[in-house]
Protein backbone atom coordinates (compact mmCIF):
# COMPACT_ATOMS: atom_id res chain seq x y z
CA UNK A 1 0.00 0.00 0.00
CA UNK A 2 1.25 3.59 -0.69
CA UNK A 3 1.74 5.86 1.86
CA UNK A 4 -0.26 8.14 -0.20
CA UNK A 5 -3.70 5.85 0.37
CA UNK A 6 -2.31 4.97 3.93
CA UNK A 7 -2.51 8.65 4.67
CA UNK A 8 -5.85 8.60 2.80
CA UNK A 9 -7.26 5.49 4.64
CA UNK A 10 -5.94 6.94 7.82
CA UNK A 11 -8.25 10.11 7.17
CA UNK A 12 -11.12 8.38 6.22
CA UNK A 13 -10.70 6.43 9.40
CA UNK A 14 -10.45 9.44 11.18
CA UNK A 15 -13.93 11.08 9.67
CA UNK A 16 -15.62 8.39 10.62
CA UNK A 17 -14.34 8.05 14.28
CA UNK A 18 -15.68 11.51 14.29
CA UNK A 19 -18.86 10.78 12.78
CA UNK A 20 -19.40 8.54 15.26
CA UNK A 21 -19.27 10.37 18.25
CA UNK A 22 -21.58 13.23 16.88
CA UNK A 23 -24.60 12.06 18.89
CA UNK A 24 -22.58 11.92 22.54
CA UNK A 25 -21.34 15.59 21.35
CA UNK A 26 -24.90 16.72 20.59
CA UNK A 27 -26.03 15.88 24.29
CA UNK A 28 -23.69 18.01 25.60
CA UNK A 29 -23.51 21.38 23.02
CA UNK A 30 -26.96 22.83 24.87
CA UNK A 31 -24.40 23.16 27.87
CA UNK A 32 -21.63 24.90 25.72
CA UNK A 33 -21.50 28.97 25.06
CA UNK A 34 -22.47 30.67 21.35
CA UNK A 35 -18.55 30.69 20.98
CA UNK A 36 -17.81 26.98 21.79
CA UNK A 37 -20.74 25.72 20.33
CA UNK A 38 -19.42 27.74 16.56
CA UNK A 39 -16.02 26.23 17.34
CA UNK A 40 -17.46 22.19 18.14
CA UNK A 41 -19.44 22.84 14.34
CA UNK A 42 -16.43 22.80 12.21
CA UNK A 43 -15.08 19.73 10.76
CA UNK A 44 -11.71 19.63 12.68
CA UNK A 45 -10.26 19.88 16.08
CA UNK A 46 -6.47 20.75 17.86
CA UNK A 47 -4.31 18.02 17.23
CA UNK A 48 -6.07 16.50 14.06
CA UNK A 49 -3.91 15.20 10.99
CA UNK A 50 -5.25 15.36 7.75
CA UNK A 51 -4.96 15.85 3.95
CA UNK A 52 -5.94 19.21 2.80
CA UNK A 53 -5.86 20.31 -0.62
CA UNK A 54 -4.23 24.08 -1.18
CA UNK A 55 -5.69 26.51 -3.67
CA UNK A 56 -4.47 29.97 -2.82
CA UNK A 57 -1.93 31.94 -0.71
CA UNK A 58 -2.57 33.98 2.16
CA UNK A 59 -1.59 37.18 2.93
CA UNK A 60 1.06 36.06 5.24
CA UNK A 61 2.41 33.65 2.22
CA UNK A 62 0.40 31.17 4.21
CA UNK A 63 -1.08 28.03 1.73
CA UNK A 64 -5.29 28.66 1.69
CA UNK A 65 -6.44 25.57 1.77
CA UNK A 66 -10.56 23.87 2.71
CA UNK A 67 -11.93 20.62 4.47
CA UNK A 68 -15.82 20.29 4.25
CA UNK A 69 -15.74 23.99 2.96
CA UNK A 70 -13.77 25.09 6.13
CA UNK A 71 -10.67 26.97 5.51
CA UNK A 72 -6.87 25.80 6.39
CA UNK A 73 -3.97 27.86 6.60
CA UNK A 74 -1.03 26.17 5.93
CA UNK A 75 2.44 27.74 6.16
CA UNK A 76 4.96 26.83 3.57
CA UNK A 77 2.55 24.91 1.82
CA UNK A 78 1.85 26.38 -2.24
CA UNK A 79 -1.64 26.46 -4.57
CA UNK A 80 -1.68 23.01 -6.23
CA UNK A 81 -0.49 20.86 -4.21
CA UNK A 82 -2.00 18.29 -1.45
CA UNK A 83 -0.35 18.45 2.12
CA UNK A 84 -0.43 16.27 5.62
CA UNK A 85 -1.15 18.80 8.56
CA UNK A 86 -1.41 19.10 12.10
CA UNK A 87 -4.05 21.08 12.99
CA UNK A 88 -3.13 23.55 15.46
CA UNK A 89 -5.07 26.39 15.88
CA UNK A 90 -9.24 25.99 15.50
CA UNK A 91 -11.67 29.44 15.30
CA UNK A 92 -15.22 29.88 14.45
CA UNK A 93 -13.96 30.51 10.51
CA UNK A 94 -11.10 28.87 9.93
CA UNK A 95 -8.01 26.61 11.75
CA UNK A 96 -3.91 26.73 10.99
CA UNK A 97 -2.05 23.62 10.41
CA UNK A 98 1.58 22.78 10.96
CA UNK A 99 2.89 21.07 7.54
CA UNK A 100 4.18 17.30 8.56
CA UNK A 101 4.41 15.88 4.70
CA UNK A 102 3.85 17.60 1.03
CA UNK A 103 1.71 14.62 -0.29
CA UNK A 104 1.95 16.02 -3.95
CA UNK A 105 4.20 18.39 -4.66
CA UNK A 106 3.60 21.93 -6.52
CA UNK A 107 5.38 22.04 -10.19
CA UNK A 108 7.54 25.37 -8.64
CA UNK A 109 8.72 23.67 -5.51
CA UNK A 110 12.53 24.08 -5.02
CA UNK A 111 14.28 23.61 -1.83
CA UNK A 112 15.29 26.84 0.14
CA UNK A 113 18.51 28.91 -0.45
CA UNK A 114 18.91 29.76 3.72
CA UNK A 115 19.99 27.15 6.61
CA UNK A 116 17.22 28.83 8.85
CA UNK A 117 14.58 28.82 6.02
CA UNK A 118 11.32 27.96 8.34
CA UNK A 119 13.25 29.49 11.67
CA UNK A 120 13.81 32.47 11.19
CA UNK A 121 10.21 34.61 10.27
CA UNK A 122 12.37 36.89 7.40
CA UNK A 123 11.07 35.13 4.70
CA UNK A 124 8.42 33.11 3.65
CA UNK A 125 8.55 32.17 0.31
CA UNK A 126 11.89 30.30 -0.34
CA UNK A 127 10.21 27.48 -1.29
CA UNK A 128 9.03 28.07 -4.61
CA UNK A 129 10.64 29.38 -7.89
CA UNK A 130 11.22 33.29 -8.01
CA UNK A 131 9.14 33.43 -11.19
CA UNK A 132 6.31 31.30 -9.20
CA UNK A 133 6.87 34.19 -6.36
CA UNK A 134 5.99 36.82 -8.59
CA UNK A 135 3.20 34.79 -10.02
CA UNK A 136 1.79 34.60 -6.30
CA UNK A 137 2.15 38.51 -5.92
CA UNK A 138 0.48 39.71 -9.11
CA UNK A 139 -2.70 37.31 -8.29
CA UNK A 140 -2.54 38.39 -4.99
CA UNK A 141 -3.00 42.33 -5.95
CA UNK A 142 -5.55 40.87 -8.56
CA UNK A 143 -7.82 39.76 -5.90
CA UNK A 144 -7.98 42.20 -3.13
CA UNK A 145 -8.69 44.62 -6.73
CA UNK A 146 -11.45 42.27 -6.98
CA UNK A 147 -12.69 41.90 -3.78
CA UNK A 148 -12.37 44.81 -1.88
CA UNK A 149 -11.77 47.20 -4.51
CA UNK A 150 -14.93 45.92 -6.42
CA UNK A 151 -12.92 46.28 -10.03
CA UNK A 152 -11.61 44.56 -12.95
CA UNK A 153 -8.77 42.04 -11.74
CA UNK A 154 -7.65 42.49 -15.45
CA UNK A 155 -6.27 45.80 -14.96
CA UNK A 156 -3.91 44.66 -12.65
CA UNK A 157 -0.40 44.24 -14.54
CA UNK A 158 2.23 41.21 -14.33
CA UNK A 159 4.46 42.12 -11.12
CA UNK A 160 8.02 43.56 -11.89
CA UNK A 161 10.51 41.82 -10.01
CA UNK A 162 14.80 42.70 -10.12
CA UNK A 163 17.19 40.56 -12.13
CA UNK A 164 18.57 38.76 -9.21
CA UNK A 165 15.96 38.43 -5.84
CA UNK A 166 18.96 37.95 -3.60
CA UNK A 167 21.18 40.41 -1.59
CA UNK A 168 18.90 43.44 -2.52
CA UNK A 169 18.53 44.56 1.67
CA UNK A 170 20.18 47.91 2.32
CA UNK A 171 19.32 47.99 6.07
CA UNK A 172 19.60 45.43 8.30
CA UNK A 173 18.04 45.45 12.40
CA UNK A 174 19.25 42.81 14.55
CA UNK A 175 17.98 42.13 17.73
CA UNK A 176 20.22 41.39 20.92
CA UNK A 177 19.82 38.53 23.30
CA UNK A 178 21.41 35.45 25.38
CA UNK A 179 24.21 36.56 28.25
CA UNK A 180 27.67 37.84 28.17
CA UNK A 181 29.11 34.48 27.74
CA UNK A 182 26.21 33.31 24.94
CA UNK A 183 25.29 35.84 23.10
CA UNK A 184 22.76 35.92 20.33
CA UNK A 185 22.59 38.05 17.63
CA UNK A 186 20.25 37.60 14.38
CA UNK A 187 16.30 37.62 13.84
CA UNK A 188 13.28 36.69 15.43
CA UNK A 189 11.98 33.74 15.02
CA UNK A 190 8.63 33.07 13.01
CA UNK A 191 5.46 34.47 15.13
CA UNK A 192 7.96 34.93 18.61
CA UNK A 193 10.33 36.81 19.78
CA UNK A 194 13.13 34.15 20.45
CA UNK A 195 15.70 35.23 18.65
CA UNK A 196 17.55 32.98 15.88
CA UNK A 197 21.53 33.06 15.76
CA UNK A 198 22.24 34.45 12.42
CA UNK A 199 25.02 36.87 10.79
CA UNK A 200 24.47 35.86 6.76
CA UNK A 201 21.21 36.51 5.81
CA UNK A 202 20.97 35.75 1.80
CA UNK A 203 18.71 38.79 1.10
CA UNK A 204 21.26 41.07 3.38
CA UNK A 205 23.72 43.22 0.93
CA UNK A 206 27.33 41.82 1.75
CA UNK A 207 28.02 45.39 4.02
CA UNK A 208 25.41 44.38 6.01
CA UNK A 209 26.50 40.60 7.20
CA UNK A 210 29.73 42.04 7.69
CA UNK A 211 29.12 44.58 10.11
CA UNK A 212 26.57 41.57 11.61
CA UNK A 213 30.10 38.91 12.08
CA UNK A 214 31.75 42.25 13.58
CA UNK A 215 29.78 43.29 15.81
CA UNK A 216 28.95 39.81 17.03
CA UNK A 217 32.37 39.17 17.19
CA UNK A 218 33.12 42.17 19.42
CA UNK A 219 30.60 42.32 21.44
CA UNK A 220 31.86 38.64 22.75
CA UNK A 221 35.33 39.52 23.11
CA UNK A 222 34.80 42.82 25.02
CA UNK A 223 31.82 40.96 27.24
CA UNK A 224 29.15 43.47 26.09
CA UNK A 225 25.74 42.32 28.29
CA UNK A 226 22.82 41.55 26.10
CA UNK A 227 19.13 43.69 26.63
CA UNK A 228 16.87 41.49 28.08
CA UNK A 229 13.27 42.38 27.20
CA UNK A 230 11.65 40.12 29.62
CA UNK A 231 13.64 41.43 32.59
CA UNK A 232 13.87 45.29 30.87
CA UNK A 233 17.76 44.97 32.01
CA UNK A 234 21.47 44.68 29.95
CA UNK A 235 22.78 46.85 27.77
CA UNK A 236 22.97 46.08 23.87
CA UNK A 237 19.39 45.92 22.09
CA UNK A 238 20.40 46.01 18.26
CA UNK A 239 22.57 46.35 16.03
CA UNK A 240 21.62 48.19 12.75
CA UNK A 241 23.61 48.64 9.32
CA UNK A 242 22.74 50.48 6.35
CA UNK A 243 24.45 50.68 3.42
CA UNK A 244 25.16 53.57 1.15
CA UNK A 245 27.08 54.58 -2.25
CA UNK A 246 29.59 56.42 0.23
CA UNK A 247 29.78 54.14 2.96
CA UNK A 248 28.11 51.84 5.88
CA UNK A 249 26.36 52.99 8.76
CA UNK A 250 26.37 51.15 11.98
CA UNK A 251 24.11 51.57 14.58
CA UNK A 252 24.64 50.35 18.21
CA UNK A 253 21.56 50.62 20.03
CA UNK A 254 21.55 50.44 23.90
CA UNK A 255 19.37 50.55 26.51
CA UNK A 256 21.95 52.49 28.93
CA UNK A 257 23.09 56.47 28.55
CA UNK A 258 26.60 55.07 27.35
CA UNK A 259 27.91 52.20 25.35
CA UNK A 260 30.52 50.28 27.81
CA UNK A 261 34.17 50.40 25.20
CA UNK A 262 33.39 52.73 23.12
CA UNK A 263 36.78 53.50 22.12
CA UNK A 264 37.44 49.75 21.82
CA UNK A 265 34.08 49.44 19.70
CA UNK A 266 35.16 52.27 17.09
CA UNK A 267 38.59 50.84 16.64
CA UNK A 268 37.58 47.41 16.15
CA UNK A 269 34.86 47.60 14.30
CA UNK A 270 36.55 50.03 11.58
CA UNK A 271 39.34 47.95 11.43
CA UNK A 272 36.98 44.76 10.34
CA UNK A 273 35.04 46.71 8.42
CA UNK A 274 36.76 49.23 6.27
CA UNK A 275 33.80 50.79 4.56
CA UNK A 276 32.35 51.90 7.67
CA UNK A 277 31.95 55.37 7.08
CA UNK A 278 29.99 56.80 10.06
CA UNK A 279 28.78 54.90 13.69
CA UNK A 280 26.08 56.29 15.91
CA UNK A 281 25.43 55.31 19.65
CA UNK A 282 21.23 55.29 20.22
CA UNK A 283 19.32 55.38 23.23
CA UNK A 284 16.60 53.83 23.83
CA UNK A 285 15.41 52.95 27.48
CA UNK A 286 12.35 52.08 27.36
CA UNK A 287 10.46 48.92 27.33
CA UNK A 288 9.08 48.80 24.05
CA UNK A 289 9.16 46.98 20.83
CA UNK A 290 10.27 50.49 18.72
CA UNK A 291 13.90 49.81 18.02
CA UNK A 292 15.32 53.47 17.81
CA UNK A 293 14.82 55.28 20.75
CA UNK A 294 15.28 59.94 20.18
CA UNK A 295 18.69 60.00 21.26
CA UNK A 296 21.67 59.61 19.23
CA UNK A 297 25.65 60.09 19.86
CA UNK A 298 27.73 60.30 16.93
CA UNK A 299 31.04 58.47 17.63
CA UNK A 300 32.81 58.34 14.18
CA UNK A 301 31.85 60.21 11.42
CA UNK A 302 29.36 62.87 11.20
CA UNK A 303 26.75 60.26 12.20
CA UNK A 304 25.38 60.08 7.83
CA UNK A 305 25.50 58.29 4.92
CA UNK A 306 24.77 59.42 1.22
CA UNK A 307 23.04 57.39 -1.18
CA UNK A 308 21.55 57.87 -4.40
CA UNK A 309 18.23 57.10 -6.76
CA UNK A 310 19.15 57.76 -10.09
CA UNK A 311 20.96 61.21 -10.20
CA UNK A 312 19.16 62.45 -6.84
CA UNK A 313 21.03 62.58 -3.59
CA UNK A 314 19.85 61.53 -0.28
CA UNK A 315 21.40 61.92 2.87
CA UNK A 316 20.61 59.73 6.08
CA UNK A 317 20.31 59.96 9.06
CA UNK A 318 19.75 57.62 11.61
CA UNK A 319 16.31 58.41 11.50
CA UNK A 320 15.46 58.82 8.10
CA UNK A 321 13.55 56.62 6.25
CA UNK A 322 14.55 55.35 3.06
CA UNK A 323 13.66 52.40 0.85
CA UNK A 324 15.48 49.18 1.64
CA UNK A 325 15.90 48.04 -2.39
CA UNK A 326 18.00 50.47 -4.97
CA UNK A 327 17.17 48.58 -7.23
CA UNK A 328 13.60 48.37 -7.10
CA UNK A 329 12.90 51.50 -5.92
CA UNK A 330 14.04 53.03 -9.50
CA UNK A 331 11.17 50.83 -10.66
CA UNK A 332 8.85 51.61 -8.41
CA UNK A 333 8.81 55.48 -8.61
CA UNK A 334 9.54 55.41 -12.38
CA UNK A 335 6.53 54.05 -12.88
CA UNK A 336 4.87 56.83 -10.27
CA UNK A 337 6.11 59.13 -12.97
CA UNK A 338 4.58 57.09 -15.60
CA UNK A 339 1.36 57.56 -14.48
CA UNK A 340 1.73 60.90 -12.97
CA UNK A 341 2.37 61.56 -17.14
CA UNK A 342 3.83 65.22 -16.19
CA UNK A 343 4.64 67.45 -18.98
CA UNK A 344 6.25 70.27 -16.72
CA UNK A 345 3.41 72.68 -16.29
CA UNK A 346 1.81 70.93 -13.68
CA UNK A 347 1.21 71.68 -9.66
CA UNK A 348 1.31 67.86 -7.83
CA UNK A 349 0.45 67.19 -4.46
CA UNK A 350 2.81 64.36 -2.54
CA UNK A 351 1.16 63.17 0.77
CA UNK A 352 2.64 61.47 3.07
CA UNK A 353 5.87 62.29 1.29
CA UNK A 354 8.12 60.73 4.03
CA UNK A 355 11.88 62.42 3.02
CA UNK A 356 10.43 63.64 -0.13
CA UNK A 357 12.20 60.73 -2.39
CA UNK A 358 8.73 60.71 -4.46
CA UNK A 359 8.28 64.35 -4.39
CA UNK A 360 11.73 64.85 -6.02
CA UNK A 361 11.20 63.00 -8.69
CA UNK A 362 8.36 64.80 -9.61
CA UNK A 363 9.87 68.11 -8.82
CA UNK A 364 11.96 67.21 -12.17
CA UNK A 365 9.39 67.45 -14.09
CA UNK A 366 6.31 69.05 -12.74
CA UNK A 367 5.92 73.22 -12.22
CA UNK A 368 5.32 72.85 -8.19
CA UNK A 369 5.49 69.94 -5.69
CA UNK A 370 3.61 70.73 -2.27
CA UNK A 371 4.82 67.84 0.23
CA UNK A 372 3.00 66.75 2.94
CA UNK A 373 5.02 64.63 5.93
CA UNK A 374 3.28 64.23 9.79
CA UNK A 375 6.71 63.38 10.72
CA UNK A 376 9.04 66.53 11.14
CA UNK A 377 12.39 65.44 10.90
CA UNK A 378 11.26 63.64 7.53
CA UNK A 379 10.44 66.84 6.54
CA UNK A 380 13.62 68.60 7.43
CA UNK A 381 15.19 65.57 5.68
CA UNK A 382 13.35 66.39 2.61
CA UNK A 383 13.53 70.34 2.49
CA UNK A 384 17.81 69.74 2.92
CA UNK A 385 17.48 66.77 0.35
CA UNK A 386 15.21 69.46 -2.27
CA UNK A 387 18.25 71.83 -1.56
CA UNK A 388 20.87 69.90 -1.82
CA UNK A 389 19.31 68.45 -5.54
CA UNK A 390 18.59 71.79 -6.80
CA UNK A 391 14.93 71.94 -6.85
CA UNK A 392 13.48 75.29 -5.30
CA UNK A 393 9.97 74.10 -7.17
CA UNK A 394 8.88 71.92 -4.02
CA UNK A 395 7.32 73.27 -0.44
CA UNK A 396 7.23 70.54 2.29
CA UNK A 397 4.68 70.55 5.18
CA UNK A 398 4.44 69.47 8.52
CA UNK A 399 1.36 68.07 8.51
CA UNK A 400 -0.97 65.64 9.34
CA UNK A 401 -2.43 64.96 5.99
CA UNK A 402 -5.62 64.14 7.28
CA UNK A 403 -6.07 67.70 8.40
CA UNK A 404 -3.57 69.64 5.69
CA UNK A 405 -5.64 68.74 2.57
CA UNK A 406 -8.77 70.08 3.65
CA UNK A 407 -7.27 73.29 4.92
CA UNK A 408 -5.59 72.92 0.72
CA UNK A 409 -9.10 72.12 -0.40
CA UNK A 410 -10.69 74.93 1.55
CA UNK A 411 -7.65 77.71 0.99
CA UNK A 412 -8.50 76.71 -3.05
CA UNK A 413 -5.58 74.67 -3.79
CA UNK A 414 -6.56 71.93 -6.42
CA UNK A 415 -3.52 70.06 -8.04
CA UNK A 416 -3.54 68.68 -11.69
CA UNK A 417 -1.67 65.29 -9.61
CA UNK A 418 -2.19 63.89 -6.36
CA UNK A 419 0.30 61.50 -5.26
CA UNK A 420 -0.92 58.79 -2.31
CA UNK A 421 2.10 57.10 -0.32
CA UNK A 422 0.39 56.28 2.68
CA UNK A 423 1.51 53.98 5.44
CA UNK A 424 0.12 50.18 5.72
CA UNK A 425 -2.84 51.28 7.10
CA UNK A 426 -3.82 53.14 3.55
CA UNK A 427 -5.34 56.92 3.63
CA UNK A 428 -7.93 58.26 6.01
CA UNK A 429 -10.89 59.32 4.52
CA UNK A 430 -10.83 63.00 4.66
CA UNK A 431 -7.83 62.37 2.85
CA UNK A 432 -9.94 60.86 -0.02
CA UNK A 433 -13.02 62.92 0.13
CA UNK A 434 -10.46 66.17 -0.16
CA UNK A 435 -8.62 64.61 -2.90
CA UNK A 436 -11.43 63.93 -4.97
CA UNK A 437 -13.02 67.39 -4.18
CA UNK A 438 -9.62 69.50 -5.76
CA UNK A 439 -10.48 67.73 -9.15
CA UNK A 440 -6.90 66.63 -10.12
CA UNK A 441 -6.58 65.29 -13.72
CA UNK A 442 -4.77 62.17 -12.16
CA UNK A 443 -4.29 60.13 -8.89
CA UNK A 444 -1.23 58.15 -8.20
CA UNK A 445 -1.16 55.41 -5.59
CA UNK A 446 1.63 54.06 -4.36
CA UNK A 447 0.91 51.07 -1.90
CA UNK A 448 2.41 48.63 0.21
CA UNK A 449 -0.61 47.17 1.58
CA UNK A 450 -2.51 46.77 -1.93
CA UNK A 451 -5.41 45.76 0.90
CA UNK A 452 -6.32 48.67 2.20
CA UNK A 453 -5.17 50.49 -1.57
CA UNK A 454 -8.10 48.60 -2.93
CA UNK A 455 -10.40 49.78 -0.35
CA UNK A 456 -9.49 53.36 -0.91
CA UNK A 457 -9.71 52.85 -4.36
CA UNK A 458 -13.53 51.90 -3.84
CA UNK A 459 -13.95 54.53 -2.51
CA UNK A 460 -12.86 56.75 -5.01
CA UNK A 461 -15.09 55.38 -7.50
CA UNK A 462 -17.80 56.82 -5.86
CA UNK A 463 -16.35 60.76 -6.36
CA UNK A 464 -15.95 60.47 -9.68
CA UNK A 465 -12.72 58.65 -10.33
CA UNK A 466 -12.04 55.29 -12.50
CA UNK A 467 -8.96 52.67 -11.80
CA UNK A 468 -6.74 52.73 -15.04
CA UNK A 469 -4.40 50.41 -14.18
CA UNK A 470 -2.35 49.24 -11.05
CA UNK A 471 0.97 47.32 -11.47
CA UNK A 472 2.61 45.08 -8.70
CA UNK A 473 6.43 45.65 -8.03
CA UNK A 474 8.29 43.45 -5.63
CA UNK A 475 10.31 44.53 -3.72
CA UNK A 476 10.57 42.50 -1.06
CA UNK A 477 11.88 39.33 -2.82
CA UNK A 478 11.45 35.86 -0.64
CA UNK A 479 8.73 37.66 1.72
CA UNK A 480 4.99 37.60 1.19
CA UNK A 481 4.98 41.29 0.53
CA UNK A 482 4.39 43.47 -2.22
CA UNK A 483 3.97 47.01 -3.19
CA UNK A 484 1.63 48.43 -5.89
CA UNK A 485 1.29 51.49 -7.97
CA UNK A 486 -2.37 52.17 -9.04
CA UNK A 487 -3.52 55.57 -12.08
CA UNK A 488 -7.04 56.63 -11.45
CA UNK A 489 -8.20 59.53 -13.60
CA UNK A 490 -11.40 61.34 -13.60
CA UNK A 491 -14.33 59.88 -15.11
CA UNK A 492 -15.61 61.63 -18.79
CA UNK A 493 -18.63 61.90 -16.96
CA UNK A 494 -17.48 63.84 -14.13
CA UNK A 495 -14.75 66.30 -15.85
Amino acid sequence: MSDRNHISRKFTKCGNKYNHGQRQKSQDISKLSKKQKAVTSVPVKVGDTVLVGIHGIGSSGEGVGRIEDFTVFVPFALPNETVKVTITTVKKTYATGRLLEVVIAADNRIEPNCELYGICGGCQLQHITYEGQLSLKTQKVKDVIERIGHQNPDLVKTALGPENPWAYRNKMQIPVGGTRETIQMGFYAMGSHDIVHGTNCPIQMNGNNQIAQACYEIAKELGIEPYDEHTGKGVLRHVIGRIGQSGYMVILVTATDYLPDQDQWIEMLTERVPSVETIVHNVNGKRTNVILGPTNHVLYGDGTITDHIKDLRFTLSPHSFFQVNPEQTRVLYDQALIYANLKGHESVVDAYCGTGTISLFLAREAKHVIGIEIVEPAIINARENARRNGYDNTEFIVADAAVEMPKLYKAGVRPDVIVFDPIRAGCKEEVLTSAAGMEPKRIVYVSCNPATMARDIEILTHYGYELKEVQPVDMFPMTAHVEAVALLTRSEATQ
